[in-house]
């Protein structure tokens, strides 16, 4: 397992070293870390340690490791592991190139979207990671309430969530939009 938890971490390094190369910041530009970050439109959203988005990465994990134990029941834990932290991490950066951080951009909720901050990307794939373990531990039932939980719950909270989040990144529905400027 230790071989496995360290591909993990190795996996998280690149991450770092490459938004750190794509010009990300390590930490928010005004200088601070704070533990939470929730004003969704305002500047410190994906530069602090958690934000509302946070959620949508617990929720990753879990996805990784029901479709990882699914698609490879003969790897061990530990490989599934990796490979889920090695997802989330490659998506991190992903999610950091100036064409999908533009694409953000057309999406009503992150016009002024700038990518994450280094820290945030990192403990976005902890919040992944915490997915996975969750995921290991809880009976299936638990799991599908918690992801319909934090959906429903992150959807009323800022009008977006995992879902809307993917459906906008398809394609841009007319009535999501209208529901998530608020008119």
């Amino acid at each position: 397992m230790r071989l496995f938890i360290l591909l993990g971490v190795l996996a998280m390094a690149v991450q770092a070293l490459m938004l750190a190369l794509f010009g990300q910041p390590l930490i928010a530009a005004e200088g601070t870390v704070k533990l939470w970050e929730g004003v969704v439109l305002g500047p410190g959203n994906s530069q602090h340690l958690t934000d509302w988005y946070t959620f949508s990465h617990v929720i990753h994990g879990i996805v990784f490791y029901a479709a990882l134990t699914y698609l490879f029941p003969q790897l061990s834990v530990g490989a599934r592991f990796a490979l889920a932290v090695g997802i989330e991490a490659g998506w991190e950066v992903i999610e950091n190139t100036p064409w999908l951080i533009n694409h953000y951009r057309e999406q009503t909720l992150a016009v002024g979207y700038a990518g994450d901050s280094v820290i945030n990307s990192i403990c976005d794939t902890a919040a992944a990671i915490l997915g996975f373990v969750a995921a290991r531990r809880l009976p299936v039932v638990m799991l599908v309430l918690l992801v319909l939980g934090l959906e429903l719950f992150v959807g009323y909270m800022i009008r977006d969530n995992l879902t809307l989040n993917i459906l906008n990144f398809l394609h841009q529905f007319d009535f999501i939009i209208a529901w998530q400027s608020g008119s």
